[in-house]
């Protein structure tokens, strides 16, 4: 008879192989790996990105009179401002920043320190679940890919660039597609007064007034900078990481590349953010008050050249790329905070993972050497 308690399985070194099935951190793993680094995110770029949308909405005033785009450093939120919103701080601007620090100054001063995270709680209830969406949907998609790919390869075949790009195009379309009907509702609510105990009527009053796919109102201005941001993001963090022969990232490693990432995408997006603040603030101003007051004749939506057109005859150049220091000074510590806090999170689940698997081969094969020691044990 075989000796199979001598055949002892050649493992790895931890960190080696991250991506290896037996090993590989499971889905709920990466949600918990994801929450905390969307809550210090959240906490800390707010200001930043509210100061970055206010300054591009002073080109917008014809409609910032109504609502505002609102972001809590992860995900856009649109806010109805003036009598009938909760958003009163973000009434038309009456402030003209010529700058970040400004913009800072002024709005601290005449607003208040508390205005620059204003709506955070709320908006906090759906960041949460698009960013564990995200980063859960990537991996998998991430993975699937490469899975596939090798099935008839060597496995040390090395992979295309063009892997995290349609991973992360692909992780932003699932995660718009699955939260947008929540946050149009969220909107509604506002605009309505409604309480969160009166979510179910804001949801019939959706579908009654939009049908289900009025459920998906301004999904291509959500996507329109998001998904080219997270193709360039990912695809130049996995970069860095392959051209430095980095399999297991450190927390040091993770932040560096990711402000590194996150800015070079930022930087390369500036006018698709541009367009898309115009084009949802726009949006929103059709959503929230076309209901109300005097009926007006529908009018068609400004596609995505067209507004980049219109930014360009106002302002030149200087107008696709307004906002674009408080952008960068935004996305990149976001970006590092972020993938770094996921990827502690991972390695940690990762050594949990390879530990008790060790810990499971043991057993086993202790249990197969008293067998075959003692046949009448176990039987």
């Amino acid at each position: 008879m075989t000796d199979t308690g001598s055949r002892t399985e050649s493992l790895p070194a931890p960190g080696d192989n991250m991506d290896d099935s037996r090993f590989r951190i499971r889905p709920y793993q990466q949600v918990l790996s994801s929450c905390s680094g969307a809550l210090v995110t959240s906490l800390f770029m707010t200001p930043l990105d509210v100061v970055k949308t206010r300054i591009q909405t002073q080109q917008k005033l014809m409609l910032s009179n109504k609502c505002y785009l609102y972001c809590n450093g992860l995900m856009d939120h649109l806010c109805p401002c003036g009598p009938n919103g909760t958003m009163t701080a973000f009434t038309k601007p009456k402030l003209h920043f010529t700058g970040t620090v400004d913009a800072f100054v002024k709005i601290s001063h005449h607003e208040g320190v508390k205005s620059l995270w204003s709506g955070l709680s709320p908006t906090l209830v759906l960041a949460l679940p698009t960013t564990v969406i995200y980063f859960v949907a990537y991996e998998q998609f991430r993975l699937r890919l490469k899975d596939f790919y090798l099935r008839k390869r060597d496995k040390s075949t090395e992979l295309p660039l063009w892997f995290p790009l349609i991973a992360g195009g692909s992780a932003r379309v699932l995660a718009v597609t699955i939260v947008n009907p929540l946050e149009l509702i969220r909107t509604k609510m506002q605009s309505e007064k409604l309480s969160y105990t009166e979510v179910g009527q804001g949801f019939r009053s959706m579908l009654k007034v939009h049908g289900i796919l009025g459920l998906w109102k301004g999904f291509f201005p959500t996507i329109l900078r998001d998904v080219p941001f997270s193709g360039i993001y990912w695809t130049t963090y996995e970069t860095l990481k392959k051209h430095s022969n980095v399999t297991q990232p450190t927390f040091g490693f993770s932040f560096v590349s990711g402000a590194i990432s996150g800015g070079i995408a930022a930087f390369l997006t500036v006018p698709f953010d541009v367009v898309k603040t115009h084009q949802q603030i726009e949006f929103g101003e059709k959503f929230l008050y076309a209901e109300n007051g005097e009926k007006r004749k529908p009018q068609k939506s400004s596609g995505m050249f067209e507004t980049m057109r219109n930014i360009y005859v106002r302002n030149g150049v200087k107008g696709l790329f307004s906002g674009l220091t408080p952008r960068l000074v935004k996305v990149a510590p976001a970006c590092a905070i972020m993938i770094a806090s996921f990827e502690y999170g991972k390695n940690f689940f990762y050594n949990y993972n390879v530990a008790r698997y060790q810990t499971k081969r043991e057993k086993e094969q202790n249990l197969v050497i008293k067998t075959s020691k003692h046949p009448g044990v176990g039987y």
